[in-house]
């Protein structure tokens, strides 16, 4: 569905709520069944009559969004402001919940919704969830209810969700996924019974969108079903947690110049590898996928001071789920934590990936980079001793290995 036409027709159902119409008549029984509307919610006593009458949901996302008071959040299509609302409850009056809307009718009701709700710690802001309009690292959590779906550029709202939030900041969502491709006759038959669903992903395809943004932690459950292969889904993930003044996200090619001079310092300690030349970009990013390379970078500056990324061991499928990694840091921005929690968000996203085994090679006399593997789980598996030169001298790698707890079991 184009955009111009979601909007128009989230408007005429807004109109009708300021009508006193019911939009849905969904019970229990039926939101089990898969019907949406505010059956969905845990507890909704004491909201406006027109939340509850505009609500189109299929779910709660508040309830997994795991609020906590003073925090700031974010509801991505927030229609009448039932979700709205309820997340200030979570987060009372030292919180701020914004609720993001591109149709002006959506938000004419929402404003009047609060207003009668006597809620003070709220904002609604007209837009797109492809373009969201607030800053860089403003809020804590990001919400929304099955309105992502309806986006014909999920990579843009994944993007800017991603961006604002802050480090460690979650994404609690309820949407409709499909299990598998569904065909264009039984995703109209769904449509038809529930609307909400012509732009619906599969879960595997909305996981690689998750990834591919930054997101890890990923969480995809699928709760009511809608026949036809279509179900209502609990999505949860987070950005990866840093220190203040830091970031984690996916490398870019515009990191390159940055990435690799830290390489280089790296290298040029002559404790980090065998290599004594970083490569070309080329030859970096050829070797390297894409989803598990990441950049810790400085807010303030936009500069690089670390990065993380994997090579596959073996071209073979039976080691499919079975890297090598390399992590490196500014050589004026060590003993900050910052390798720590490069290789924590590294963990959490190869998990996310399928990865079973993370293996390193790390010279012994390498004692800081020991410590913090074992630190995170890995553990000494052998000596490949005089393995190789290093400036003319032979030289021993310990092998270590981190063999997931969670995949592959």
């Amino acid at each position: 569905m184009a955009h111009d036409e979601v909007v128009e027709r989230y408007s005429g159902l807004a109109r009708a709520a300021m009508l006193g119409r019911v939009i849905l008549d969904c019970g229990a029984e039926e939101f089990e069944r898969g019907c949406f509307g505010t059956a969905g919610y845990d507890d909704a006593t004491g909201l406006p009559e027109g939340a509850l009458r505009a609500s189109l949901g299929c779910g709660d996302p508040v309830a997994v969004a795991e609020l906590r008071a003073g925090e700031g959040v974010l509801d991505l299509g927030s229609g009448g402001g039932i979700d709205v609302l309820l997340s200030a409850r979570r987060v009372g009056p030292s919180g701020k919940v914004y609720g993001l809307d591109a149709s002006l009718d959506m938000l004419e009701l929402a404003r009047a919704n609060a207003a009668e709700a006597g809620a003070t710690n709220v904002e609604f802001l007209h837009g797109t969830i492809e373009a969201v309009p607030l800053p860089d690292y403003a809020v804590d959590a990001v919400i929304s209810n099955c309105v992502i779906n309806l986006s014909d550029d999920k990579p843009a709202v994944l993007a800017e969700t991603f961006r604002v939030l802050r480090p460690g900041g979650r994404f609690g969502v309820s949407d409709v996924v499909t299990d598998g491709p569904v065909d264009p006759v039984r995703r109209a038959a769904a449509e038809r019974r529930v609307g909400c669903v012509a732009g619906a992903l599969t879960i595997d395809a909305y996981r690689d969108l998750l990834r591919g943004a930054g997101f890890i932690g990923i969480s995809i459950r699928p709760t009511a079903d809608h026949g036809d292969g279509v179900h209502s889904a609990i999505i949860q993930a987070h950005k990866p947690a840093i220190g203040p003044g830091l970031e984690i996200r996916p490398m870019r090619e515009a990191d390159a110049d940055q990435v690799l001079a830290i390489y280089q310092a790296g290298l040029d300690t002559g404790q980090a590898s065998f290599e004594t030349l970083a490569p070309s970009w080329e030859g970096f990013t050829a070797s390297r996928p894409p989803n598990l390379r990441y950049v810790a970078v400085d807010t303030e500056t936009g500069l690089v001071v670390g990065w993380i990324a994997a090579s596959p061991v073996s071209a073979r499928p039976a080691y499919a789920g079975v890297v090598e990694h390399s992590v490196y840091v500014h050589p004026g921005c060590q003993a900050h934590g910052i390798g720590r929690a490069l290789l924590a968000a590294f963990i959490a996203g190869s998990e996310d990936a399928g990865i079973w085994t993370i293996q390193s090679g790390i010279f012994p006399e390498n004692a800081a980079s020991l410590s913090l593997h074992q630190a995170l789980g890995f553990r000494v598996v052998g000596t490949r001793e005089r393995i190789a030169r290093h400036h003319g001298t032979w030289r021993d790698v310990l092998m270590l290995e981190r063999r997931s707890t969670a995949v592959g079991r």
